[in-house]
């Protein structure tokens, strides 16, 4: 399942690193569907990351891997 992730993740991370940001994968919960990733660079304090990692990296994954109920932040 990560390696998934990690896939899907790779095709996003060009937009954020035309930014000034990355995303890092940190942990993959499927038994509970959950995601943790990091926001690195411009994307860690940028205003706007929530919207980016919700409407972003999240809908993304959940509209390509249907055991994904939910994406988090952590720092």
């Amino acid at each position: 399942m990560k390696n998934e992730v990690e896939k899907i993740l790779a095709e996003v991370r060009p937009s954020l690193q035309a930014d000034g940001g990355d995303v890092e994968l940190i942990d993959v919960d499927e038994k509970n569907g959950i995601v943790k990733v990091k926001l690195q660079g411009a994307c860690s304090c940028c205003p706007m990351s929530s919207l980016t990692l919700k409407e972003g990296i999240g809908r993304v994954l959940k509209a390509r891997l249907d055991w994904v109920k939910e994406i988090e932040q952590v720092n």
